[in-house]
C-alpha cells in the first residue's frame, strides 16, 4: 500500500510540474470586468487599451494628493521598469485619477513627470468615473478634511495588469513588491 501511495503522489507531482509557471500576483485571466476604458490622458489625447498593443499595461487608480499609497505604487512601477532593463520599454504605466475635482490635466502631467516620462495619467468626468470604477470594481470615497479643498480620497490600492494583446490577466495587491511584478511581466512578455 505504501508503494501505491508513493506512485500516486509521484503522479500528482509530475502532473503539477508539467504546468506553466504560476504568477506571483492574482491571476484573473478571463474575468468579465475591467476589459477596456475610454479616457483622456494628461496630454488631452483620447485613450483605450488598443493604444498600447504590444505592451504589458499596468493600470492603477489613485489621486495626485495621496500621501503614501499612490506615490509608492508609481515609484514601484518605475523600479519594475528599471529591473526589466530593455524589456521595460514594453511596459506602459497608467494612472487613473479618482479625484477629478483637483486632478486637472496640468496637475496630472506634473505628477507623472515625477516618475517616468512614458507613464500616462488618465481622467474623465465624475459621472463617467462612477461607471468606470464600478466596472473595474474599484472603491473610492471622498473624505472631508479641515477645509473644502484639503479632503482625502480613500480608494482601492492595487493594479490591473494586461498582456500584450490587451487582455486582463492579473491583479497585484499594493505592497506586493517590484520583484513579483517583474517576474509576472516577464512571463506575460513571453506569451
Amino acid at each position: 500500500m505504501a508503494s501505491w501511495l508513493g506512485l500516486a503522489g509521484a503522479g500528482l507531482l509530475s502532473s503539477c510540474s508539467d504546468s506553466k509557471p504560476g504568477f506571483g500576483a492574482i491571476d484573473i485571466t478571463g474575468a468579465d470586468y475591467a476589459r477596456d476604458f475610454s479616457l483622456t490622458d494628461h496630454n488631452g489625447q483620447a485613450r483605450t487599451l488598443k493604444d498600447f498593443a504590444g505592451k504589458v499595461v499596468v493600470l492603477f487608480f489613485g489621486y495626485t494628493q495621496c500621501p503614501d499609497v499612490c506615490p509608492t505604487s508609481m515609484a514601484e512601477l518605475v523600479e519594475v521598469k528599471r529591473l526589466l532593463g530593455k524589456q521595460g520599454e514594453r511596459v506602459q504605466g497608467l494612472f487613473v485619477s479618482v479625484d477629478p475635482e483637483r486632478d486637472t490635466p496640468e496637475v496630472l502631467k506634473a505628477y507623472m513627470e515625477n516618475f517616468d516620462p512614458s507613464f500616462l495619467a488618465l481622467y474623465t468626468t465624475p459621472e463617467k468615473l462612477q461607471v468606470l470604477t464600478k466596472d473595474y470594481k474599484i472603491y473610492y470615497k471622498k473624505v472631508a478634511g479641515p477645509t473644502p479643498t484639503s479632503y482625502s480620497v480613500d480608494h482601492s490600492a492595487g493594479s490591473y495588469v494586461y498582456d500584450t494583446q490587451g487582455k486582463l490577466r492579473l491583479y497585484t495587491r499594493y505592497g506586493s513588491g517590484a520583484a513579483v511584478l517583474v517576474g509576472d511581466i516577464k512571463l506575460l512578455l513571453q506569451s
